[in-house]
């Protein structure tokens, strides 16, 4: 998986959210639970490390709570 770099935690309120999970279907479920918490911008894929166990999902932070 590539590095964070520096400008995705920048400034207070940014974050880099890496969920590993056993599978996809997991991965996207937790992303989804979060997303609808915060703005997020979403990953639409996984990746596999070889020799690591499980897959990795990561996506961003976007500073701003969603509206009820």
């Amino acid at each position: 998986m590539r590095s964070i770099l520096d400008a995705h935690v920048a400034e207070p309120g940014l974050a880099v959210v890496e969920i590993a999970a056993a599978d996809d279907a997991t991965a996207y479920a937790i992303q989804h639970l979060l997303a609808e918490h915060r703005a997020t911008a979403r990953a639409d894929r996984t990746t596999r490390e070889p020799g690591e166990p499980g897959i990795r999902l990561r996506f961003f932070d976007l500073r701003q709570e969603r509206d009820a």
